[in-house]
Order: C-alpha cells, then structure tokens, then sequence
C-alpha cells in the first residue's frame, strides 16, 4: 500500500494542471462558444423574473406528483417546460468561482490518490497507475453530468462535451500520478 501523505505531489500538481486545462477549455477552445442560448424576449424574460430569488425552480411547477391534475398535465403540453436556476445578482465573482474550482479538483485528486493508494502498489508501472487513476478521475470528472440530461433536460451536446473536458482532466491526472508514482522501497 502506498501512503497518502507521498501522493501530496501528484494531487497538488494535477489539480493545478486540471485548473489550467479548465482555463484552457473554457476561454480559448471553440467547442463551449455555444453551450448557452438567448431566450427569444430575453427582456420580457427578465421582467417577468425579476424578484426571484437564487435556486433551482421549474416550470410548471408540480409540487406533489401524486396530486398531478389535467390542468397540470396541460401546462406540460402546452410549455414552455423549463428548469431554471438563479443565481445571485451582480457581475459574476470570477475569483470565488476560480478558487471553489481549485477545491474541487484539490477534494477530485485527494480521492484518485485514495483509490490509487489502495489499490496499487510502489513501484507499479506508469501504464498501470495511469489506468486506474484516468478511470477513476474520468468517473470524478465526468459522468455524474449524465443525470442532468437524463432528468432535467441538459442538452446531450453539453454533456458530451463535458465528458471530453473530463476526459482531458482525467489524461493529465493520470499522465502526472504515473510519471509521480512512488518507486518501491
């Protein structure tokens, strides 16, 4: 079994790669440019939110599935049906956002290093260590987003790009546990 505490490098080193990658991804590559749409009165929409305050809500709302009436069923047939999050208003705070980004990819690698440890040895080669730790941080990173399209309506296009960013986070994490493995005693 491998210690914990020897693994504070790889964790350190592929979370800051991660967070780089993430940088990348979402502000030079093409392929996010149109994940967000404009709702077709974006004013009207705005007015009629107005007061709202952050959460999660949809429309139509059914507060009790039990007790869904015609009228309800209606609602869905006639839409629009929606799931809309709100968030706080303001600019959005980019350096809040940033560093909650760096202690998710910091708790991410924490547990790929806690699945590798216990499950490979020191002194495990390159190829075995970056098998088991791109799995496993591809899992972390990646397919918790396929129940946003399955439930709530996500587009699938999002999500498969998701699951390549989380593809290319789990290369990097698994290219620096494997090169940052620690030798057998």
């Amino acid at each position: 079994m491998v210690s914990l505490f020897s693994l504070w490098l790889p964790v350190v080193l592929s979370a800051v790669a991660c967070w780089i990658a993430g940088a990348i991804i979402w502000m030079v590559l093409p392929h996010h440019k149109n994940d967000f749409g404009r709702v077709p009165d974006e004013d009207a929409t705005r007015n009629a939110l107005q007061g709202i305050a952050p959460g999660q809500y949809t429309i139509p709302h059914i507060a009790d599935p039990a007790k869904v009436s015609d009228a309800d069923k209606a609602k869905f047939d006639q839409g629009p049906v929606a799931y809309v999050t709100a968030v706080e208003n303001g600019f959005p705070a980019m350096g809040k956002k940033l560093l909650l980004q760096m202690l998710f990819l910091l708790i991410v690698s924490d547990i790929v290093a806690y699945v590798a440890a216990y499950s490979l040895p020191a002194g495990a080669g390159y190829l075995q260590v970056f098998q088991i730790v791109g799995t496993v941080a591809w899992l972390a990173y990646g397919f918790a987003s396929l129940q946003d399209s399955i439930w709530f309506g996500k587009p699938w296009s999002f999500t498969f790009k998701g699951l390549f960013d989380a593809l290319i986070y789990a290369l990097l994490t698994a290219g620096i546990f494997g090169w940052l493995w620690p030798a057998a005693s």
